[in-house]
């Protein structure tokens, strides 16, 4: 086998403890913060000191990830890498029937996953046979994929490789490859986009060049394959303006459900623990099919394509769906850090999420998004090639003998050999122009060079394909009219140009051109410098060819970046292109042998095999945990995403917060206002600016709202505060009518105690001291500067905060000048005690300066240490708090803390420890007021990652919940249930077994304590039973009391009653 390597060159450990052993470079020492020290002073949550508002969680412990071979490793791609052979032999035992088939297969060895590896690696993917295309030519194709009668044939004869196919129907097939993903996705994908090309076009505009427009050379040219045309091409071509209507609806969907089949396959294969590794543009919605029904699975996708600039990309209707989809995966990989940052930039300016730098599990950083509580790895590694693999073909007598022939059909001249698929992209006629003009300048080198051009067919490219084929053969032939034998230019198959030919070819040709406009993987310039390393050696030095071993790469090729030898050329610039031609052939000996040793230092270190094994040590790296309850799926169809959860972050147990609040006696309730009692008023940027400039009128709550507010304050028992970031009087104007509720306005800044007088005017105390506001001039009047060079952005004053609001400026450009303003404003504002916050990225963001100590989380204390003040009881042991987004989290995060504690006091429950993302806060002088039997509830609105222990879905169940609480303590009064009174019956029971005569007991009698049902004791036939057999005492003395809650307050309900009816 080719590609079979020695065990020591698949080792990937080391014995020493840096990240990796696999690696392109020394890696550098991984940065570590120490234990003191802490992010930059003042920024909220989201607003950390690192890029684009990404706050970095603290890493987990360093450790070195190995790949075993007991590794399991599932590769799907559009394509499996083998070749189909089929065979047709006389039935042995009938030579006048059917023929007797059989399959067999071999590897193709120019994919770049055909690699052998030391894991247990399944490859899932189509095959390739006749008509899989899916489409029809003029007399109809020889067949239609393989047959369905003889797939168990293949699928036997696949086992050995561990492939296994994906059947999908073939014309369901060639609408999702030829045309959605070659029609729709691949300009995109290469920054092409045009709204003037004629309908049939694929969006790929001719290159300007003599015989561009001539309509004959191109009719000339479909002439060439009429029906090669109609076998290989959709047979209607989508349109350059791609919308979600008509022909573009049904290749999406075609698209759609290629991917679902894929997803059905390779679940099937999968094992617990096996490592997923999708390649391609094909299945971009892949991982969004894949986690939604394994969702522990590490899943990694690689695009071997360039990712488009968000201008671009944001061109395709289904930008988002294929956003997500890649989001769903926990790695995706690029060949260059170049694309890597357009799809940052994407996710930035069309999802509006951040990046940032992350600690990994081997103790280094990996580049990630946060994706809703999950970080999504973005990888930038280039592939490589196989040098041994090459060698042999090089050494293969059949190679070396058609390489002597080419050298021998062009003696005495330089060559130059460029290998091209015929599409506009690759930019064949910008070469032919280079070369037109370096002879024009140079006519010297006239009849001492000659480019030897071949064209792989692209019948799938449609009219692109034509129209290049006829440009390049007009200019061709020009050059040749010149110049005769300058270009001797040949079009093949990609069947007639495999890696045995090509090899031939780059060993004979002296310099390889490759000069596309826009182009991801290519690597035949690392092949071709694989050709030529013996010309480093003294033997290769003496082959009398002063110009071989050089590279013409066009500097929109990947390779580019990693081919640093190489001679960089802007191919839009044709005198670049006839510089670089000059500069080949007049080269000194020394700075080409320094080029090539450049080139080849690349090739040799960087392999296919090392690419791979990077990429899935990275992919094994990825911190995923076991716990299945970690992770949630929330969204429809192809809006599903995985949620990353804490452990134990559950939906909110109503049964269990109403046990725990009717038998609580000191009750604090906690409620946010806006998003959490009623609908949220900042649900778009509009309703937000037009809520600040007060041209809209605010959301007001329901009488349903209200009543069930009065309801919770007029028992004794609780106290309840409504907790907002808006401004007294508006809390006033909406709240002020409900008696006993507390507020606190601006974020707590402002606090009204509980009062029994509805419609009072309320009292306001601050909890901070009464300080110098001049801070607020100078604040505003350096926003205002900002403001007037930042489109979009606008200033929020209140009371006592001031904000600056870019959420509606570009996203790039208004963070980057919000970290300018918050630097402006830290050092103007030094000298004064206000905190100066960076916060809301989810929104859009904003910089607020508001008086230092100030949040909802030390309110909560606040009012915690004032409960004493507030009613008789001196400690709560009931706690239920509500919030839903970022402003609420230091009030859920301080409360659940003072929850915990209470626990920890206790003893008698293990607890798991707090996650990473929770801040922690002394909350030590809230221990006197707090009992040891309390039960704190903590709950956001929403799904999502949250400081909160539980969650609610939405406003609706927020409503039924303290709708709940007030029927609970209403039952608590007026009903009894039969474990009521069965617990009444055994609290009747004397101490020596007799029974008191409590059917006798009059309403008026002697209270128990306890209770307040107004409901007497009773016994059940049982009861009377029982005590018949006791000897009867005569009753003591009853003592008559008009008191009625002090007899009924001795019946007390057992814990474990039965659960709430609701």
């Amino acid at each position: 086998n080719l590609l079979e390597r020695r065990n020591s060159e698949n080792k990937v450990g080391g014995a020493g403890g840096g990240k990796k052993a696999v690696g392109f470079a020394p890696q550098p020492v991984p940065y570590h913060r120490d234990s003191n020290d802490s992010p930059r002073s003042g920024n909220a949550a989201g607003g950390g000191g690192s890029l684009h508002g990404f706050k970095s969680p603290s890493g987990p412990t360093t450790k070195q990830i190995h790949l075993n071979s007991t590794d399991g490793l599932v590769v799907a791609s559009a394509f499996l890498p083998v070749h189909l052979h089929r065979t047709e032999t006389p039935h042995p035992t009938n030579p006048t029937g059917p023929p007797q088939v059989s399959w067999s297969a071999d590897w193709d060895y120019e994919a770049l996953l055909s690699m052998q590896t030391h894991l247990r690696v399944t490859r899932v993917g189509v095959v390739k046979w006749r008509g899989w295309h899916g489409n029809v030519g003029k007399d109809g194709s020889p067949s239609k994929g393989v047959p369905v009668e003889e797939r168990h044939l293949v699928e036997r004869c696949l086992e050995p490789f561990n492939c296994i196919p994906v059947w999908i129907e073939p014309r369901l097939f060639g609408e999702m490859y030829n045309g959605f993903c070659k029609g729709v996705l691949w300009p995109i994908l290469h920054n092409v986009t045009s709204v003037y090309t004629r309908h049939g076009e694929t969006g790929s505009a001719p290159v300007s060049g003599a015989g561009s427009g001539d309509d004959d050379g191109q009719q000339q040219a479909r002439a060439v394959s009429p029906d090669s045309f109609s076998e290989y091409t959709m047979d209607v071509s989508p349109g350059a303006i791609h919308g979600d209507a008509g022909r573009e609806a049904a290749l999406w969907s075609a698209y759609t459900a290629v991917n679902r089949e894929f997803a059905n396959t390779i679940i099937q294969c999968f094992n617990e623990g096996d490592l997923i590794w999708i390649h391609g543009f094909h299945l971009l919605i892949l991982p969004s099919f894949l986690t939604r029904r394994i969702p522990m699975a590490k899943i990694g996708i690689f695009l071997h394509t360039p990712f488009p600039s968000s201008e671009i990309f944001r061109t395709v209707w289904c930008r988002e769906d294929l956003l997500r989809g890649m989001l769903n995966a926990d790695q995706v990989g690029f060949h260059l850090f170049e694309y890597a940052r357009h799809f940052l930039t994407c996710c930035r300016r069309l999802l509006g999420l951040n990046y940032g730098m992350i600690p990994d599990e081997s103790g280094g950083h990996n580049l990630a998004i946060d994706y809703n509580g999950r970080h999504v790895t973005v990888t930038s590694i280039h592939a490589g090639v196989e040098p041994p693999v090459l060698n042999q073909i090089l050494q293969h007598s059949s190679t070396m003998e058609r390489a002597f022939s080419i050298r021998n059909q062009f003696r005495g001249k330089v060559i130059f050999c460029a290998i091209d698929r015929m599409e506009s992209l690759k930019g064949i006629p910008l070469k032919m122009l280079g070369v037109e003009r370096f002879l024009n300048r140079c006519p010297e080198w006239v009849g001492k060079i000659v480019l030897v051009q071949v064209g792989i067919s692209a019948f799938e490219r449609g009219d692109d394909y034509f129209r290049t084929k006829a440009e390049v053969l007009s200019m061709v032939e020009n050059i040749n009219k010149k110049w005769p034998g300058t270009v001797q230019f040949q079009e093949c198959a990609e069947s007639e140009m495999r890696l045995q030919q090509r090899m031939a070819l780059l060993r004979a040709a002296d310099v390889v051109m490759v000069t596309p406009i826009r182009d991801g993987l290519n690597l035949i310039p690392l092949e071709f410098t694989v050709a030529h390393q013996d010309a480093l050696t003294e033997q290769g030095r003496m082959d009398n060819r002063p110009c071989r071993g050089l590279c013409i790469l066009s500097e929109f090729s990947s390779c580019t970046r990693v081919m640093r030898g190489a001679l960089h050329v802007n191919p839009w610039k044709i005198s670049e292109i006839a510089t670089a031609f000059h500069q080949a052939l007049n080269m000194s000996t020394d700075e080409r042998m320094r080029r090539i040793s450049c080139a080849s230092e690349f090739v040799t270190r960087v392999t296919t095999q090392r690419w791979a094994l990077a990429v899935m040590l990275d992919l094994k790296g990825v911190f995923k945990n076991v716990d299945p309850g970690q992770y949630a799926g929330a969204g429809l169809g192809l809006g599903f995403r995985l949620l990353g959860m804490d452990t134990g972050f559950n939906s909110l147990d109503v049964t269990q917060v109403a046990k725990k609040y009717k038998n609580a006696r000191s009750r604090l309730i906690l409620l946010d206002y806006g998003g959490t009692i009623l609908s949220n008023d900042n649900v778009d940027s509009l309703t937000r600016y037009q809520m600040v400039k007060q041209t809209r009128a605010p959301t007001l709550p329901t009488e349903r709202l209200i009543s069930t507010l009065k309801d919770l304050c007029s028992d004794k028992r609780n106290i309840v505060f409504v907790v907002s970031g808006k401004e007294r009087h508006s809390l006033t104007k909406v709240l002020n009518d409900i008696p006993n509720l507390g507020l606190a306005a601006e974020h707590g800044m402002f606090v009204s105690w509980p009062t029994p007088k509805a419609g009072a005017k309320r009292r306001w105390e601050t909890i901070v001291p009464n300080q110098d506001n001049s801070w607020r001039s100078i604040a505003i009047t350096i926003m205002e500067v900002y403001t007037s060079r930042t489109h979009g952005s606008y200033i929020e004053e209140t009371e006592m905060k001031v904000l600056w609001q870019y959420r509606d400026a570009d996203p790039e450009f208004g963070y980057l000048q919000s970290r300018e303003l918050e630097d402006h404003l830290a050092n103007v504002l030094r000298s004064f005690s206000v905190d100066i916050l960076h916060g809301g990225m989810e929104e859009g963001g904003y910089v607020e300066v508001r008086p230092r100590g100030v949040n909802k989380g030390v309110v909560g204390m606040h009012i915690i240490k004032n409960v004493p003040k507030i009613t008789n009881a001196s400690k709560i042991d009931f706690g239920l708090v509500l919030g839903d987004d970022h402003c609420d989290e230091p009030m859920l995060s301080v409360m659940r803390q003072i929850g915990r504690r209470a626990v920890e006091a206790r003893g008698r429950e293990p607890l798991a420890p707090l996650p990473a993302t929770i801040t922690q806060v002394d909350v030590s002088p809230c221990d006197p007021f707090i009992s040891s039997d309390l039960s704190m509830f903590t709950c956001t609105v929403g799904k999502k990652p949250s400081a909160a222990a539980n969650y609610v879905n939405d406003v609706e169940e927020v409503s039924e919940l303290l709708e709940s609480l007030v029927k609970v303590a209403t039952r608590d009064h007026k009903y009894f249930s039969s474990v009521d009174l069965r617990s009444l019956n055994t609290t009747a029971t004397s101490p020596t077994g007799g029974m008191k005569d409590s059917w006798l007991t009059p309403l008026n009698s002697a209270p128990a304590s306890g209770n307040s049902t107004g409901f007497s004791r009773s016994m059940s036939l049982g009861d009377f039973q029982s005590a018949g057999t006791q000897e009867l005492r005569q009753p003591a003395p009853i003592k008559i009391s008009a008191n009625l809650n002090e007899f009924l307050g001795t019946i007390e309900d057992e814990e474990d009653e039965e659960d709430i009816f609701f």
